[in-house]
């Protein structure tokens, strides 16, 4: 049986994977700073100028970035396509979100300091593509083949519909988490309404509407 991967075979990029979690937990008590950090890669048994080095350039930034990297591959690991596969969509959505709210539990505090160092102005267009690319994880975990708009706008919705929970999230003492727990059910059930109502659109436009005759009228007016 094949161990744990050795931190010292890892490129800086894995080993910044690596580490994340632990230095999450630093960040609880810490920060997203040179502590946490030191602190994981003593844990790890990683000479801290090498994982210092794998974060030079981003710093905290860099910190949160993988730490949401981490969280992805931990997801896809457990929950893979065909597992997802034997769900409703509605299931397979939330509990994909589950997950990630799972991996962050006990660590509200390193997520409130993340989710400000991500609200930075100089950090926001790159937050927006991490959530973005996170929603088309779990887009693509739950089987998502879509290529037209609806790609796009499936992902939208979702990396929305994650932020707003993970804001609940952050701040939420009821027992188990259950006010966040109902937040993301209502936001699933209106999720799922809009889709419903987005396909009946779209279907009734295709039997009814016409392009050539409506761009027709457009240059010949009815008299």
């Amino acid at each position: 049986m094949t161990g744990a991967p050795d931190p010292a075979d890892m490129t800086l990029d894995e080993l910044r994977v690596h580490l994340a979690p632990a230095i999450a937990d630093g960040a609880i008590f810490d920060g997203w700073g040179d502590t946490a950090l030191a602190d994981a890669a003593a844990q790890a048994g990683v000479d801290v100028d090498v994982a210092r080095l794998a974060f030079k350039d981003d710093g905290a930034f860099g910190m949160v970035k993988a730490w949401i990297a981490s969280t992805d591959a931990a997801m896809a690991q457990a929950l893979p396509p065909e597992k997802l596969a034997t769900m409703k969509i509605r299931e397979r959505i939330r509990s994909l979100v589950q997950f990630r709210l799972d991996a962050a539990a006990g660590r509200e505090e390193a997520l409130r300091r993340a989710l400000a160092i991500m609200a930075m102005p100089q950090n926001a267009p790159a937050a927006l593509k991490l959530g973005w690319n996170s929603a088309d994880v779990m887009w693509r975990l739950a089987g998502d083949t879509a290529t037209d708009w609806n790609h796009y706008s499936k992902r939208a919705i979702l990396g929305s519909l994650y932020a707003a929970t993970l804001a609940v999230f952050a701040n939420d003492e009821s027992e188990d988490k259950a006010e966040t727990r109902a937040f993301l059910d209502r936001r699933i059930e209106g999720v799922m309404k809009f889709e419903t109502f987005k396909r009946k659109w779209l279907h009734s436009e295709a039997e009814h509407f016409s392009p050539v005759r409506f761009l027709g009228r457009l240059r010949y007016p009815a008299r």
